[in-house]
């Protein structure tokens, strides 16, 4: 039992942090040692959007990362169908000088 409690992770969570960060646009850049993913909220019919979050992982934590959204979404869509896929317009300006990809 004393294992147990050796192996648990207390992580806390803020009254602000728990409100979240309404995103509708990432973009995701990456080097040879991390992978940079922006959160933007773009509004219809304003030209300029704001970066609400940053978040830099390194590879390993990336590919966890999506491994993890995959598996959640496909237990999202075995309970409440397929999610619908919309394109995205590609009047974005997406290339920042680095790989680039955006979800």
């Amino acid at each position: 039992m004393e294992d147990q409690n050796n192996n648990q992770l207390n992580i806390e969570l803020s009254e602000e942090i728990a409100e979240g960060i309404y995103s509708n646009l990432a973009i995701i850049t990456h080097s040879q040692s991390e992978f940079v993913v922006d959160f933007i909220k773009m509004m219809p019919g304003v030209p300029k959007a704001k970066v609400k979050s940053r978040i830099v992982l390194t590879p390993q934590h990336a590919k966890r990362l999506m491994k993890a959204l995959k598996d959640n979404i496909s237990k999202f869509e075995q309970t409440h169908g397929a999610i619908k896929d919309t394109d995205m317009p590609n009047a974005l300006p997406l290339n920042f000088g680095g790989p680039t990809a955006q979800a």
